[in-house]
């Protein structure tokens, strides 16, 4: 025998394990799967496509389905986090992956790959209609570098989903998920155009990390010069929901195996 197969699958080959049946358990509920595609794509053709005033301007258009891609990865990432591992953590079958000699980080990596594709998949409805219905345009290369930023800017929001998906439980966590996605979608500027908040709601948007990752989207698909507190505000939340998702991880560690 080997060394290589004495000593185990590798983490990569585990993680991908992991991330393939974890996406074959998603699709075993489709309208999991639907409500992700197609909620971003009907807000997209009922609320921006009919007026024409932004459908037909390039630039306003191009931000609008910029703003639904942003909330589609966000409620999916959300989502996907929060309720998985609340809905795991009250299940028998979660102590007992944790007993297996395979690393964690397997776990945690093949729930970034299958939530992270479920994301991608999600924008596809969203640039589908813009594309075909609105006057959005963006270069090939520059819609390559937009979904590289959709990928950084959702870091944050799988950390939150992770945080309070190991701070609550279950049938808590489906409420609270909710709250804070609709709550940072509005605050955020992914339903409205920030140009038409108040002064004082544009001051307290741009400490979200929703308003945060529009800007960046958008940076990344226009161009031109990009606001410090967008990249700083990131980083931020980034570091910040990391921290806080990796102590709960810890507290529940500590209460349901010492």
């Amino acid at each position: 025998m080997s060394a290589t197969a004495a000593a185990g699958p590798s983490t990569a080959r585990l993680t991908l394990l992991h991330a393939k049946y974890g996406l074959i358990e998603t699709l075993r509920v489709p309208v999991a799967v639907i409500g992700t595609l197609v909620f971003p794509a009907l807000a997209l053709l009922f609320f921006v496509v009919p007026q024409r005033t932004v459908a037909e301007n390039p630039e306003f258009a191009t931000a609008a389905v910029i703003s639904l891609s942003v909330f589609a990865v966000m409620s999916n990432a959300l989502f996907s986090f929060g309720l998985t591992i609340s809905e795991n953590r009250e299940k028998p079958w979660d102590p007992y992956l944790r007993t297996l000699p395979a690393p964690g980080v397997a776990r945690v990596l093949a729930q970034i790959v299958s939530t992270g594709t479920l994301g991608l998949v999600a924008i596809i409805p969203v640039v589908v209609v813009g594309g075909l219905l609105t006057a959005a345009e963006a270069p090939p290369e520059r819609i390559l570098a937009g979904v590289l930023a959709l990928m950084v800017s959702a870091l944050p929001f799988m950390f939150i989903g992770t945080a309070i998906g190991y701070a609550l439980p279950f049938k808590a966590a489906i409420a609270v998920v909710q709250i804070v996605m609709f709550s940072l979608a509005f605050i955020g500027g992914l339903f409205l155009p920030p140009i038409m908040f108040a002064d004082w709601l544009d001051t307290i948007s741009k400490f979200t990390p929703s308003r945060q990752a529009r800007e960046f989207v958008i940076w990344a698909v226009e161009g031109g010069p990009l606001p410090w507190w967008v990249w700083v505000g990131l980083l931020v939340w980034t570091i910040g929901s990391f921290a806080l998702a990796l102590l709960l991880f810890r507290r529940d560690q500590g209460r349901r195996f010492r």
